[in-house]
Formats: C-alpha cells, sequence, structure tokens
C-alpha cells in the first residue's frame, strides 16, 4: 500500500496545512530533503483543544499528550503533502523532533512522542522508521502540549 492508500485505511483526513504563526516557512525543500517546521496540536478545525493544551505532567496527562503528538504528526504530514503534492513522493522519514511543554519531573517525554513516531510507521512502513529527538520544553507556541518537526527524505 501506498502512504495515501495508508492514512485512508487509518481514516486520516489530511487538515489544511497550517499556515505559519511568525516570520518562518512552513517547509523548506534543499535537494532530496524536505524540512517541516514545528507543527503543534492543531485539530481538524485548525484550533487546538483544551485537552491538548498546557503542561505534561501538570494540567494534562499521558493519554491526552500522545493524541496531542499525533495531531502534531498529521500537522506535518499535511505540510508534507502541501510542499509535495502527495506523501507517495517520500522516500523516508529520515527524523523527528519533539518538544513536550512538560513540567520539570516529567519523565515520560519519550512515550509521549511515540504517538508521532507510530503514526509514521503506520503512514509509511520500514521507510517511516527514523532518528528522533525528544526535549522536555517550559512553554510551546499557543501552550500546545506538544510540537513536532520533521526532515523527510523525497523523490527528485
Amino acid at each position: 500500500m501506498t502512504p495515501e492508500q495508508r492514512l485512508k485505511s487509518l481514516g486520516i483526513v489530511l487538515p489544511a496545512a497550517a499556515a505559519p504563526v511568525a516570520n518562518y516557512a512552513p517547509f523548506m525543500r534543499c535537494g532530496s530533503l524536505l524540512f517541516i517546521s514545528g507543527q503543534v496540536a492543531f485539530g481538524p478545525d485548525g484550533k487546538i483543544d483544551q485537552r491538548h493544551k498546557g503542561k505534561l505532567g501538570v494540567e494534562i496527562f499521558n493519554e491526552a499528550g500522545l493524541e496531542a503528538a499525533r495531531l502534531c504528526a498529521i500537522n506535518v504530514l499535511a505540510q508534507t503533502k502541501a510542499a509535495l503534492g502527495s506523501l507517495d513522493k517520500v522516500t523516508r522519514c529520515v527524523r523527528l523532533g519533539g518538544f513536550i511543554n512538560s513540567a520539570p519531573d516529567f519523565q515520560a517525554l519519550a512515550a509521549i512522542m511515540n504517538g508521532a513516531s507510530d503514526l509514521m510507521v503506520a503512514v509509511f512502513g520500514e521507510v517511516g522508521r527514523h532518528a528522533r529527538s525528544t526535549v522536555g520544553v517550559a512553554q510551546l507556541p499557543l501552550d500546545s502540549a506538544v510540537e513536532v518537526e520533521a526532515i523527510f527524505e523525497v523523490e527528485e
């Protein structure tokens, strides 16, 4: 199955790619690499649900954090499709970077980021496995619980 077919089988309809909230490009292509700027947990309505706002380990907990990371990954895919016209042009998910808005003592950062990583593998299969960094941060734009950025190798 192609990535586009996998998305459909997962029941995921990509939203319109979100416009940047500041002075940056939502994606940048350099040769065969596509860089996707950090995407927050916008839902299908283009807003962040209250369940996905705030700090992990304080206002929200693991289940909502996993959902937020998955939404971020869906928004990464929406930007990728906007850049390429089709997810089928992705040849590898090279790297994901995850930022978790968390309490200083919150220990489940990697588990939360799996919400994004698992989706990449579900959509792209083995070429969705990637290198990854996950860090806890004091604050994220729009009080999102999670932000995810990506690097993809794409057809030239």
